[in-house]
């Protein structure tokens, strides 16, 4: 089976985005990963190697002195290595067109943890910058519903604790690891789910 098989022609893409507060017009983004999803020949779904990347606030951005507390990102440490968004979304974009043009997808579909969240400051973000958003514009796929269903939690930790999976929560609100345990528990959710091909007419 073939990954564009398995989601209406779409690529699996997991996000997750740390920001400066909960305004994705307002509010900076500061950290951003993504992580492909791929299919083997068992028709079993797999996380890919992750793309990360620390950001620097946009100009005139707002950072919320709470949301800084609660991620503990400080901004001006510079062993953050930070870039500018448009070059990080510029990369990230690239990586994930080339994969929808190899797998032969329509385009990428975003899956995260309250996904429209980060879909709305993902397309804050490429509309700052002008970049072309290679994501489905509106249609997400989020891992709160997909839990409830699976597991009766909404809660990241206590789905990923029910999945059997391994979580740190001194490791978690870093973009990096919560795209990592998002992307596993997309993948055991769905690896567990029996899917069936829809009739042809």
């Amino acid at each position: 089976m073939q990954i564009k098989e398995r989601i209406r022609g779409y690529l699996p893409v997991v996000i997750d985005i740390e920001t400066a507060g909960f305004n994705h017009q307002t509010d900076a983004m500061l950290e951003i990963c993504a992580v492909i999803i791929g299919i083997d020949e068992a028709g079993k779904f797999f996380p890919k190697e992750p793309q990360h990347f620390h950001i620097n606030p946009f100009e005139g951005a707002n950072l919320e002195p709470s949301a800084l507390k609660f991620n503990g990102i400080d901004i001006d440490n510079p062993l953050r290595g930070a870039i500018d968004e448009k070059l990080a979304l510029n990369n990230m974009f690239k990586s994930i067109r080339t994969e929808i043009k190899t797998q032969d997808c329509t385009r990428a579909i975003l899956i995260g943890h309250n996904a429209f969240f980060d879909l709305n400051f993902l397309y804050a973000a490429s509309n700052r910058t002008k970049l072309k958003n290679p994501f489905h514009q509106f249609s997400t796929i989020d891992t709160v519903s997909l839990s409830a269903l699976a597991f009766g939690e909404t809660v990241l930790a206590k789905a990923i604790n029910k999945a059997g999976i391994e979580f740190d929560n001194a490791e978690a609100h870093s973009a990096l690891y919560d795209t990592v345990k998002t992307a596993e528990l997309f993948c055991h959710i769905f690896n567990h789910y029996e899917f069936s091909e829809m009739p042809k007419n």
